[in-house]
């Protein structure tokens, strides 16, 4: 009987730290989602607040988190603190959309609550990055739950959706510790079936070398360590963060941010996977952005094969240009992975982009030859889409310079001239240089964010042709070279109210074989 009694007893008190327990996780989503909510519409007022980019509503965003293609639509999860503009305790928040494109945003998914993801308000703890996969119809989240100076600091954690918006976390963490006590860094799970198993690679680093650690596992709940899949030859940075290994194009490709590696925040690596062995064998890498202000990019395989990436578009560093205005953070467009024929990584933007072109402004399907000391000019909208495409073995010019800067007020978006007025406003520099076979990012006057210079060399296979591509959107330009052979990210703070878009020829004329303008209507994301 007494020990009948005692076991009703801890079942009962079991039961209750349960109920509250479940009690306190649905509070603290409450209150993160009213949070979010009261600051939105003083957000959608920033002037830097980007058109067609997903953003939070408002609050702290950085890492896109759990990229999936679930029962029809893309999810895409992100690091989020909805009580400020600044990075505190992290929480999930999400969004979803059926076009890459058009996002509505879901309740908060996830809140720090649990012991071993709670430390202190003031941050260094939380819901930190991970991965999305579906089984048996649920979608199942895997995050690295984080408590500064816990012991452990990092472990891995499971929640679990029936409709894709509500999770109940799994009672414990599925990993609950580093393997080797002697590594740096234990987190950013991604998770990945093969042949009837599930993988999961994590971020970290041994001895000043960054390390994508691998574990296998039958039933997503127990898992078992099988090595280092791939670490850094030594110059790849001391820590790997957001590892992401998929198969594309008949080859294995592995991307990390990589810490302290020599100015370089994103690399990508091309090889084989030998399952058996648990490595990954590296035959070629590179840089998936050559901008500055690209990270924690991320991968989801979509419901028509296609291997699509976005990524953080801010840096950690960065001046802290939004703080004190409701939001911070955003992503980048979506883009659809390829290899190349010379096996190189290309990122495009999705074709859905498409779908956000408003009115054309300029269409010169029947090309342009732009002469030095002419400038061809349109006056911009807020948010736009801009394409060139140039005979390479037409033109003579060393150098091609696109200036996007202060307005001209007696142009309208209709219009395009040839003018030799320079631009005295703040302004974003592009650079093509013919010898050097370079393109050039200068956003040394763009504004009150950070200074730099960002260099992309072009390979030697675009000799014959040059295709441009600019995404602006208020305060950020991406730029695709050759279909995304290349890309340059940064985010931009013009003060200016107004822009403009010039080009000139320096040395010799440039032969434009068309030129075509949009102003991108730029759909809000639903509340």
């Amino acid at each position: 009987m007494e020990s009948c009694g005692k076991e009703g007893f801890n079942m009962k008190s079991t039961n209750t730290r349960q109920n509250s327990r479940e009690s306190d996780y649905e509070e603290a989503l409450k209150r993160a989602e009213e949070a979010v909510q009261a600051g939105a519409a003083r957000a959608a007022q920033d002037p830097f607040r980007l058109r067609y980019h997903l953003m939070a509503p408002s609050g702290w965003m950085n890492d896109p988190n759990g990229l999936i293609h679930f029962k029809g639509e893309y999810h895409a999860f992100y690091q989020h603190f909805p009580f400020g503009d600044y990075q505190g305790p992290m929480y999930w928040g999400h969004a979803v959309s059926r076009d890459l494109v058009r996002w509505e945003h879901r309740p908060v998914a996830l809140a720090p609550t649990e012991p071993y993801e709670f430390g202190s308000p003031e941050g260094g703890c939380g819901c930190w990055s991970g991965s999305a996969v579906e089984h048996e119809g649920k979608l199942v989240l895997f995050y690295t739950a984080h408590v500064d100076g816990r012991t452990p600091e990092e472990v891995q954690a499971m929640a679990t959706s029936e409709d894709g918006i509500r999770f109940v976390k799994h009672p414990v963490p599925v990993i609950q510790g580093n393997p080797d006590g002697e590594c740096f860094g234990f987190r950013d799970p991604k998770v990945w079936e093969h042949e009837g198993r599930w993988y999961m690679v994590i971020g970290s680093g041994k001895n000043s070398r960054g390390r994508a650690l691998l574990y296998e596992s039958a039933n997503l709940v127990d898992w078992s360590y099988r090595g280092v899949a791939a670490e850094s030859d030594g110059t790849q940075g001391d820590m790997w963060e957001c590892p992401d290994l998929f198969p594309l194009g008949g080859k294995y490709v592995l991307i990390v941010s990589p810490m302290n590696m020599d100015g370089v925040k994103n690399l990508y690596m091309i090889g084989e996977m030998d399952f058996a062995a648990g490595r990954f064998i590296p035959e070629s890498s590179g840089i998936i952005d050559d901008g500055p202000d690209f990270y924690a990019a991320q991968t989801m395989r979509d419901g028509n094969g296609r291997r699509i990436l976005i990524a953080w578009m801010d840096m950690w560093g960065s001046r802290l240009i939004n703080t004190g205005r409701a939001w911070y953070g955003a992503m980048t467009l979506a883009r659809e992975l390829q290899l190349t024929e010379d096996g190189r990584l290309a990122s495009r933007p999705v074709k859905e982009l498409a779908s956000l072109r408003g009115q054309e402004i300029s269409k010169l399907d029947n090309g342009l030859r732009l002469q030095p000391g002419e400038e061809q000019v349109w006056l911009l909208p807020p948010a736009f889409e801009w394409q060139a495409d140039i005979d390479l073995s037409a033109t003579e010019a060393q150098e091609l310079r696109i200036v996007i800067g202060g307005a001209c007020e007696d142009l309208s978006y209709a219009e395009s001239v040839k003018t030799s007025r320079s631009v005295t406003d703040q302004r974003t520099k592009i650079r093509w240089l013919a010898a050097q076979r370079r393109i050039e990012l200068d956003r040394n006057e763009a504004g009150i964010g950070d200074p730099g210079v960002y260099v992309s060399d072009l390979p030697a296979s675009s000799a014959a042709r040059l295709s441009l591509r600019i995404f602006s959107d208020n305060s950020s330009v991406e730029l695709f070279v050759n279909d995304g052979d290349r890309v340059l990210t940064s985010r931009i703070y013009p003060l200016a109210s107004g822009r403009r878009l010039e080009l000139e020829a320096v040395g010799g004329t440039i032969v434009f074989e068309a030129i075509r303008l949009w102003n991108m209507d730029g759909l809000e994301v639903k509340q």
